[in-house]
């Protein structure tokens, strides 16, 4: 058996190597994303970021707790994104870090998003991260990925790397789950629609958009009969 085992080493190392290679040409391989003229990062300083999609004023606002190896957040993130286009001015989107201990890799992918962010390409991240979640969620090396991601999204991949291990980006995805254990969050996804928590049996395109509508309804006034 002695004999065997350096070939057995060196087999193993090579099938590592070559998961990893197909794994990062399949990245380099996707179409180079453009920056969607909606996206928007509003920063009120240091850890206290939000990210937020919509105008300020919009009498609807979602926010999520999310973590992007989940893999119903994943199955929810077109589908968020197809609300915040359908109802336009009326609805803003947040989203805030809570990535789950038992995700290997989630803590990872929020600071990717969020040195992403550094260079005002949070929300192309954010959605390229769920887009390709079964890639990357099954990687030896994620940061190869996560890379070669930010190389497709334009940005400076040394400061990338750079920004995924600073304090800046680890305190953003912090301050977001200190928030999230505030509010008794404890999964993801979890969602808030003008601050009432969207029950379980609602985390789908129709039932999300039957909160919303809801929720416009309480912000409409009733108008008095005469």
């Amino acid at each position: 058996m002695k004999r065997y085992l350096p070939f057995f080493i060196v087999g193993t190392v090579a099938l590592v190597t070559l998961a990893s290679g197909t794994l990062v040409y399949r990245a380099k391989r996707l179409p180079a994303l453009a920056a969607p003229e909606n996206s928007t990062t509003s920063a009120m300083g240091g850890a206290e970021m939000v990210h937020v999609r919509g105008r300020a004023d919009a009498p609807v606002t979602l926010v999520e707790f999310g973590d992007f190896q989940c893999p119903p957040c994943a199955n929810l993130s077109e589908p968020i994104n197809q609300l915040e286009r359908d109802y336009r001015s009326r609805l803003r989107i947040i989203f805030r870090h809570f990535p789950l201990p038992n995700h290997q890799h989630a803590r990872e992918a929020a600071l990717a998003s969020e040195a992403a962010s550094l260079q005002n390409r949070f929300w192309e991240m954010h959605d390229l991260l769920y887009r390709e979640q079964s890639v990357w969620s099954k990687a030896p090396d994620v940061r190869v990925l996560f890379s070669a991601y930010a190389g497709m999204l334009g940005l400076n991949i040394d400061r990338f790397k750079r920004d995924m291990e600073s304090e800046q980006a680890k305190a953003r995805v912090t301050s977001d789950e200190q928030q999230a254990i505030t509010l008794g969050v404890r999964t993801t996804p979890t969602i808030f629609v003008n601050n009432h928590e969207v029950s379980h049996a609602h985390l789908n395109p129709a039932g999300l958009r039957g909160s919303i509508d809801a929720a416009l309804r309480a912000r409409t006034p009733v108008s008095s009969t005469q």
